[in-house]
């Protein structure tokens, strides 16, 4: 953002004439009719006119100047609100970690070369955390904070200027650190570290310098608190997930171990398969700590699922698969395809126990779709109306629910779940993923 330099329109030059021309004329008529009685005679209309235009050109250059210099003021804060607005932006992404040496390290550097400081420094409660610009052969990150004034800012969560040397406290007889601004970090409302701006002479102590360290100090007490509650909720969120993991349906586990238990006695060696399968599955349920999987990770987990489910029903659940080689690499997140899944199986099962589960994936449109259908005994209307609210259809603790919220979290609200039923015919679930770049673990822990 650029900023222009201060002028005077035409406009204005016409308003302050008027403005000027009236004052003088009031004031030299009340001079003319009442001067007498303080000694001041106009002797004639010259006197008069006289007066008149010299009060005129007066009041017209001093409001002239006055608007320059309040016009200044502006230009000189608006420069100041840019700078530290940029310096914010800058930060940002430093301060998500919390404020660390590494992090602080990055910020001062940052502050140091955007503003005219000579040096920058930030401390917590006990030490100096970094240190950049002039003196930094000898203010060296990780030292114990010697400044009293410091103290005295981080105990009574104030700003300090400190105009000498001596008020500094550094040891180092040659610091050419003179004057210094300190202003507090405030986390929680309480102080938990200090931004310092070091300069080399008193002159630049001014309020301007004061009022933009009071500003940038609060902007990054800002970002640090923000900082906790994104860490806060990313770490709910991943122990949501393992919960999630954790879920497994009773039912499931309980029909497959029947399941093994019948091959136990008919055919010992399918039994050994579906078990090592069946362990093979749940390593993948609770080892899955990524947020985001590929297509192709996705659909190993579902395969896995669909052994153990056709173990069960046999030859009465066929499966039909027609993936897209280009669409194995996209990611999506954990846990989106294996729910829909199981909602077939659990709902799909006619009467004779038979069910065609059809999976397919494309790239169209520059997204990913992924179409789970099946031809079972499809969805009432009732339920449809149900069928994505919260407890309704859970698959081994995932409901159609959560999935189609953290789709819509990350994506927006046209990539929800695609529903559609049709009873006695099946039902088809479409998935909707945009191919875009930049979808990081943080943003996909935030949406669960």
């Amino acid at each position: 953002m650029a900023i222009r330099r201060a002028r005077v329109s035409s406009k204005t030059y016409g308003t302050f004439a008027l403005i000027s021309f009236l004052g003088a004329f009031i004031l030299a008529t009340f001079i003319r009719l009442f001067g007498a009685s303080m000694g001041f005679v106009l002797e004639n209309n010259y006197s008069y006119l006289t007066l008149t235009g010299v009060l005129f050109c007066g009041a017209f250059v001093a409001l002239i100047c006055f608007s320059k210099w309040e016009r200044k003021l502006e230009q000189e804060e608006a420069i100041r609100t840019q700078q530290v607005l940029d310096i914010a932006n800058k930060t940002l992404p430093y301060l998500r970690t919390g404020l660390s040496m590494e992090s602080s390290g990055e910020v001062a550097r940052i502050i140091y070369e955007r503003s005219d400081a000579i040096a920058v420094a930030i401390t917590d409660l006990d030490r100096v955390l970094a240190f950049s610009g002039t003196g930094s052969d000898h203010h060296k990150p990780g030292e114990s904070i010697l400044t009293r004034a410091t103290k005295d800012a981080l105990k009574y969560n104030e700003v300090r200027i400190l105009r000498s040397q001596r008020e500094i406290g550094c040891p180092y007889k040659d610091c050419p650190l003179k004057t210094a601004i300190v202003a507090p970090l405030e986390f929680k409302k309480t102080a938990a570290g200090a931004l310092k701006f070091y300069y080399s002479s008193r002159d630049r102590l001014t309020e301007g310098r004061v009022m933009t360290a009071e500003g940038l100090a609060r902007l990054l007490s800002t970002q640090l608190e923000l900082s906790d509650l994104e860490r806060k909720e990313e770490l709910a969120a991943r122990a949501e997930l393992k919960a999630l993991q954790a879920q497994i349906n009773p039912h499931f586990l309980f029909n497959v171990l029947n399941t093994i238990g019948m091959f136990c006695r008919t055919s010992p060696s399918q039994a050994r398969k579906l078990i090592v399968q069946f362990a093979d599955f749940f390593r993948k349920s609770l080892e899955r700590s990524s947020d985001l999987v590929t297509l192709e990770e996705e659909l190993d987990y579902v395969n896995s699922y669909l052994v153990l489910e056709s173990a069960r029903f046999g030859e009465k659940l066929k499966i039909e698969k027609k993936i897209d080689e280009r669409a194995l690499g996209f990611q999506l997140p954990a846990f989106t395809l294996q729910p829909l899944v199981e909602n077939s199986v659990k709902h799909g099962i006619s009467s004779d126990g038979s069910l065609k589960i059809r999976i397919e994936a494309k790239i169209e449109d520059s997204a990913l779709v992924i179409n789970v259908e099946d031809d079972g005994v499809g969805i009432t209307r009732g339920d449809m109306k149900k069928i994505l609210m919260p407890g309704f259809g859970k698959g081994l603790g995932i409901g159609l629910h959560n999935v189609n919220e953290r789709l819509i979290c990350l994506y927006g609200e046209k990539y929800g779940l695609d529903v559609s039923s049709t009873v006695g015919s099946g039902t088809k679930v479409i998935v909707r993923i945009p191919i875009t770049e930049g979808l990081n673990e943080a943003k996909s822990a935030n949406c669960r």
